[in-house]
């Protein structure tokens, strides 16, 4: 391997590695009082996922977890359009992650919790019947409120949350000029919307240095990807099984043999 580094009194350096025929360039600028350094991802070429020419061309890797991987060129500025934008794909897969995480969780805790006598039987039921909206007259003993009133509930509260956050993004720090309770300065964000910080979204101060928020945000991303692909794997085994991720890790666990991924295809083609 072949390399060639350059360096400039600002402190701009440039790296240029060829291997093969292939190139690539890792860039490093540091500036007065802040820094903006691009991802080590470049030092190792194996870290990269079915990157090619064209997706390393806008994905340099200064976002968290980017492995030069956009096989649809998603992420190119020459294909954005409307809100579909390479900033709006970033901050909404940051988002996914999220709920992701939540709804992984979620899901799986009631199924978990019911079956070893933690919460009521008639609570721990499987995540995809705890969405039905029971008949009238259904007993309100369950929960707080009749599940109708609490549907509502929380489609308007969650409506109101998300339309808070649709503004901040995009007008970020708009939401501590408009008033709401005198909680104004909790929602002032840090300019960038996918990570707000402050008091209220960083209850714990975490990510002190740079590195370490870095190190974080990576961490989150690798995470939320996982759920994501959970839930997908929960709606699969649902629709297959008709059960519940724990029960189907049970069944499997009892019975390899018989319950895996190639008996539960076979099993939902015979239907």
């Amino acid at each position: 391997m072949a390399s060639l580094t350059t360096r400039c009194p600002q402190g701009f350096a440039a790296k240029i590695s060829r291997k093969g025929v292939s190139s690539r360039r890792v860039v490093s600028v540091r500036a007065d009082g802040n820094s903006i350094i691009k991802s080590e991802r470049a030092k190792d070429p194996n870290r990269l996922v079915f990157a090619d020419a064209e997706s390393l061309k806008y994905l340099d890797g200064t976002r968290p977890g980017d492995l030069g991987f956009d096989p649809l060129g998603l992420m190119d500025p020459v294909n954005a359009g409307g809100f579909i934008t390479p900033e709006w794909l970033a901050y909404s897969e940051v988002i996914h992650c999220r709920w992701a995480m939540l709804g992984a969780a979620g899901c799986i805790a009631p199924e978990v919790l019911g079956k070893a006598g933690v919460i009521p039987e008639a609570t721990g039921i499987e995540w995809f019947r705890t969405g039905v909206i029971p008949p009238a007259g259904v007993p309100k003993d369950l929960y707080w409120t009749d599940p109708f009133s609490l549907f509502w509930i929380e489609v308007i509260a969650v409506q109101f949350a998300e339309l808070k956050r649709w503004q901040d993004f995009r007008n970020p720090g708009s939401q501590s000029k408009q008033y709401f309770l005198g909680l104004e300065a909790i929602f002032g964000g840090s300019g960038n919307p996918a990570y707000p910080g402050g008091q209220f979204f960083n209850l714990f101060n975490m990510g002190r240095t740079e590195a370490d928020m870095n190190k974080l945000k990576l961490n989150e991303i690798k995470n939320g990807r996982l759920a994501m692909m959970a839930m997908f794997g929960y709606g699969a085994q649902a629709t297959m099984t008709g059960k519940g991720p724990y029960q189907n890790l049970l069944d499997h666990l009892a019975d390899p043999a018989n319950n895996n991924i190639l008996t539960n295809f076979a099993k939902a083609a015979s239907y």
